[in-house]
């Protein structure tokens, strides 16, 4: 029998997840919540970013959890950082991994970062400089990469004209953004399917937030056309300031339940994702919005309890 064929599992719920919930988690609560993902067998971790608290108050600390979590656990801690600024903080924090975030729309652009796309591109390239100076990887975002909340409509070339720039910069690799879930399967293919024109689908990530109940869908669409890695947070955390309404990534326990179950081998125990889903949604005091997760839950509690 051929092996399971590997699916990345990027958990993204430590930054891009806590950092759009109402509630401040404390260092030590961020640090217990990445060590229990990484102890569940997630080996890439978005742990923090290094943007200013006075914006984005969640992520306040982040220099210290990154300088708390172990160098030599085999996991691989990432941080976003929006200019070379927060790459130099990253450094000292000990990051070996950072993210840049880019948009495929000039508006989203504009009301996120206050800049056009070719500025956000000025202000990356000495960050890939200064990280290619240093060994340390970087990993590109692009955001509304099947619509925005200001435009409506993005072209797919307009995506793909983005993540070439941001792979040719030098990004291992470029994580696809849906920022206000509205995108369908037939609208993931033709985005996937125009991307690999310019960039190598192994270098492509899919980051499907679950609005209008569609990601586990995208997901599946982009796993038919190669790709191999996804995003995912844990209970689904997360949302979007810019796109009232907006819920957070798809929940890593629904990632990890559709690929275990199409056989794809990932290394994560989804028990465990659970449970950590349960306890830091009780943290946070908002609802578990994975339904794999409370299925879990509901499935436990069950055999507990006869």
């Amino acid at each position: 029998m051929a092996p399971a064929q590997a699916v990345k599992v990027f958990e993204v719920g430590p930054r891009d997840g806590l950092q759009n919930e109402r509630q401040q988690l404390s260092v030590a609560t961020r640090v217990e919540l990445i060590g229990a993902l990484a102890a569940s067998g997630l080996q890439h971790i978005e742990a923090g970013a290094f943007v200013s608290p006075r914006w984005v108050p969640q992520m306040a600390g982040s220099d210290e959890v990154l300088r708390q979590l172990p160098g030599d656990d085999g996991v691989n801690y990432t941080a976003l950082v929006p200019n070379l600024q927060g790459f130099q903080a990253a450094q000292r924090a000990g990051c070996r991994e950072v993210a840049v975030f880019a948009a495929a729309s000039e508006a989203f652009s504009r009301n996120n970062i206050n800049c056009s796309i070719d500025e956000s591109f000025e202000r990356f390239a000495p960050v890939l400089q200064a990280a290619k100076q240093a060994s340390v990887r970087v990993r590109g975002y692009v955001s509304c990469v099947l619509g925005c909340p200001f435009s409506g409509a993005v072209a797919p070339e307009a995506v793909a004209e983005v993540a070439r720039r941001l792979y040719e910069l030098g990004c291992y690799e470029i994580s696809l953004g849906d920022t206000i879930g509205a995108g369908r399967p037939d609208a993931t293919a033709r985005l996937i399917e125009q991307c690999a024109r310019q960039l190598p689908v192994t270098a492509l990530a899919g980051h499907f937030h679950d609005t209008w109940g569609m990601a586990i869908a995208n997901v599946h669409a982009a796993l038919a056309l190669g790709v191999r890695t996804f995003d995912s947070s844990v209970a689904g955390l997360g949302g979007c300031p810019y796109s009232p309404g907006a819920s957070g990534n798809v929940a890593t326990e629904e990632l990890l339940y559709l690929l275990h179950g199409l056989g794809y081998s990932t290394g994560v125990d989804l028990q465990a994702v659970a449970r950590v889903g349960v306890r830091i949604s009780a943290e946070l005091g908002i609802a578990n919005r994975s339904r794999a997760g409370l299925a879990m839950a509901a499935r436990s509690a069950g055999e507990q309890h006869p």
